[in-house]
């Protein structure tokens, strides 16, 4: 029995190549520019306000109750495409912000103290007067419950406005717009665990200090294999989450917990390659 290989045109792989780089080429330049990041979190911002306030809010709401499933075995875990945004790809994003603070608090503009009173100095300000404009103006009735909305600074969009100017942003500056919604957000996050919540678990606290130490322990014992760090940071999310306290603190904690300089220096390296 002998199968028949359709015979192609002349000409068609190369034709077909041709579309596909006239397709792809664009793209790749796009995401190769430095507002790539910036152009695309505006416009699914603004995507997403116009449509939850139309007709159609109800399959924007309906969205984000989309039902994941992870699974091993016999064991499925089962979550909400809201949860996995929020609390798992945010506490990785918060990951990669806590690693540039890291870096900058060890060889950085945060590694002078003076320099870093400053935007520790601008977050507490930008909780307290938000807050307290807040609670003049809704002093009384239900609202005034709400008076720690405003404290937060959404970090995601400011990362965004900044890859939108690009190069014109100042490091110093990148590094200080950073440092003070991360510190923002951390207080909101406290003052939100402590006064909103029915209180938090120790258990899970302690949860998340095992995770820390095996972290460090890992680091005393020279192990440089990202792999082996996976588990613990995993530990420390699941007990920051199981105390009552959102997630991308356990982001912040990991990335502050990451070293910032090299294993080998020059000298080292030298002498471990011979």
């Amino acid at each position: 029995m002998s199968v028949t290989t359709p015979h192609l045109p002349p000409g068609t792989s190369e034709n077909a190549h041709r579309l596909a780089r006239a397709v792809f080429r664009p793209l790749s330049r796009f995401l190769h520019i430095e507002a790539a990041s910036g152009i695309i979190l505006v416009f699914a911002a603004a995507v997403a306000l116009v449509w939850a306030n139309s007709p159609w809010a109800g399959a924007y709401a309906a969205l984000w109750e989309t039902p994941l499933h992870l699974g091993a075995g016999t064991y499925t875990l089962e979550f909400s495409l809201q949860f996995f945004v929020n609390d798992v790809l945010m506490a990785i994003f918060f990951f990669v912000v806590g690693l540039e603070i890291r870096r900058e608090m060890h060889a950085g503009e945060l590694s002078d103290r003076r320099r870093a009173t400053l935007p520790i100095a601008a977050a507490i300000g930008g909780m307290v007067v938000p807050a307290a404009i807040y609670a003049v103006l809704n002093s009384s009735g239900p609202a005034a419950r709400g008076w720690a909305v405003p404290m937060a600074t959404d970090i995601a969009f400011a990362v965004g406005v900044l890859a939108l100017l690009g190069k014109r942003v100042p490091p110093s500056l990148r590094v200080f717009l950073l440092a003070l919604a991360i510190i923002d957000d951390i207080g909101a996050i406290v003052v939100i665990a402590v006064f909103y919540s029915s209180g938090i678990e120790l258990s899970g606290i302690g949860v998340a200090a095992l995770g820390v130490i095996s972290i460090l322990g890992l680091q005393r014992l020279g192990t440089r294999g990202v792999v082996a760090y996976i588990v613990p940071a995993a530990i420390v999310w699941a007990g920051v989450y199981s105390a009552g306290i959102h997630p991308t603190i356990a982001g912040v904690i990991v990335g502050l917990l990451t070293p910032a300089v090299a294993w080998y220096g020059p000298k080292r390296f030298v002498t471990a390659a011979h």
